[in-house]
């Protein structure tokens, strides 16, 4: 099969990445072999690719969000046969007896292992995931439409209620790509006001197509303040900018798994008043399971670009261009 591996990370410009030929993984005894038929294309791939993500494996295949078809079962698996539609997540692996496992927040877990990081992900034509990790898919969307939901959907849902925007509040979302459209969506039908900052001209475009209240610059004054926000942006220097639009009592939740430096605040102008800061790790599957069923019962217009899988290398140099409306998508060449 083909598929794309991390040989060096560097950046994105000085192609870290290399498309190569090689067998098909073998599938393990409580695992699914799937066949990618669509795969997302995130921003942590870019970190992954880039090396802001410590190396976890050599030569790794990136990608982790995969609709794909079950095209070989382990033998202790049941409950899937051939030919089932399933999606591959990040979340690959937790150990189900650690503290954090048993009080229900497998994203803390320490012995967790992700796709695309731990081992090898979506930016191929076959990609194996432990059966009980591989995620049932809501009806009514195309694969494309489907692939970004189980990334971007999953963790914009997560940081969305992280923020705990109250009913009928006000939330601030700061970047706009491909989790954030998403999560602006779900707040939006529950009631929320959205308010978007962004510095991609196309990003503040399809904002204010999806309905958000407002739209402006990404280090401008929302025109009302906040009971909440969102920093989707991996940028320290928003959290500051954030943090002042916030109202008292106001959440700042952090959806990125990585960011670059944050700036000394001030404890009067940032924090006071009850402010919170609070970061979002990964998800749980109760998250992904959650948030699914909510895609199969409220229609998510999710606004995709289609690449070819031997295009990995020039969507993920979109991506960290900000060329992306929406999010990127791979497709296989075989289409």
């Amino acid at each position: 099969m083909m598929a794309w591996r991390v040989a060096d990370p560097r950046p994105i410009h000085e192609h870290p990445l290399v498309f190569e030929s090689g067998p098909i993984p073998t599938v393990g005894p409580d695992e699914l072999l799937i066949k990618v038929q669509a795969c997302g294309v995130c921003r942590t791939d870019l970190h992954v690719s880039e090396g802001d993500l410590p190396v976890h494996r050599r030569h790794v295949v990136p990608g982790h969000e995969v609709v794909g078809t079950v095209h070989r079962t382990g033998d202790a698996v049941s409950g899937f046969s051939q030919g089932d539609r399933v999606g591959v997540a990040w979340l690959r692996y937790t150990c189900g007896r650690c503290r954090y496992c048993l009080r229900g927040r497998e994203n803390l877990c320490p012995h967790s292992r992700y796709t695309g990081w731990d081992d090898d992900g979506g930016y191929a034509e076959y990609v194996t995931v432990p059966a009980k990790f591989a995620l049932p898919l809501p009806e009514g969307y195309d694969d494309v439409e489907l692939a970004p939901l189980l990334c971007a959907g999953i963790i914009g849902f997560r940081a969305l209620e992280r923020a705990a925007v109250p009913e009928g509040g006000r939330l601030g979302i700061y970047g706009f790509g491909g989790s954030a459209h998403i999560a602006a969506q779900v707040a939006m039908h529950r009631g929320v006001s959205v308010h978007v900052m962004t510095r991609s001209a196309d990003a503040r475009a399809l904002a204010e197509e999806l309905g958000a209240e407002s739209v402006q610059g990404s280090a401008d004054k929302p025109p009302v303040p906040l009971d909440a926000a969102i920093v989707f942006a991996p940028v320290g220097d928003l959290i500051p900018t954030a943090l002042e639009a916030l109202d008292r009592g106001g959440i700042l939740s952090l959806a990125g798994i990585h960011m670059t430096d944050v700036p000394p605040l001030n404890y009067q102008q940032h924090l006071f008043y009850e402010r919170e800061i609070r970061s979002v790790t990964a998800n749980t599957r109760d998250d992904a399971h959650t948030f699914l069923r909510f895609a199969g019962e409220h229609r998510i217009q999710v606004s995709t670009v289609r690449y070819r899988l031997s295009e990995a290398d020039r969507a993920l140099t979109d991506l960290a261009d900000d060329r992306v409306r929406g999010a990127a998508v791979l497709v296989p060449d075989r289409e």
